[in-house]
């Protein structure tokens, strides 16, 4: 199989880095898949989007991730976001609050959240 190495770093921690099959992210152009090989790009990740991490030995990872960049080498990709939090660690309660928000990065933040955990649930 396959495989890019890649890593996805918020501000404030390393969420995760290792080799990956697949490796999908919301851009301000639309989602991108990066596959081993990739032509070379610089994107502008979304302000409410999702990242999905297929590593090639483990389950498929998703996280939410507020603003960024996607680097994209054809032997990595990195992703570079302003906020990022897993699927798994979202407080669903605290998250729907957040999307309420008037305060509009809490709310956009709060909408990434809630997009990666209905993503988990449907993969």
């Amino acid at each position: 199989m396959a495989e890019i190495a890649a890593e996805l770093v918020a501000v404030e921690r390393v969420l995760w880095s290792g080799k990956a099959s697949i490796v999908t992210a919301q851009t301000i152009e639309g989602e991108i898949g990066v596959l081993p090989g990739h032509e070379p790009m610089l994107g502008q990740l979304v302000d409410n989007g999702v990242v999905t991490i297929t590593p090639v030995d483990g389950d498929k990872l998703i996280a939410a991730c507020h603003g960024g960049f996607l680097s994209v080498s054809p032997e990595k990709v990195t992703i570079l976001a302003d906020y990022a939090a897993w699927a798994t660690e979202v407080d669903v309660d605290s998250a729907e609050e957040d999307a309420q928000s008037s305060d509009e990065d809490v709310k956009t933040r709060g909408e990434a959240e809630l997009r990666a955990v209905r993503r988990m649930k449907e993969s």
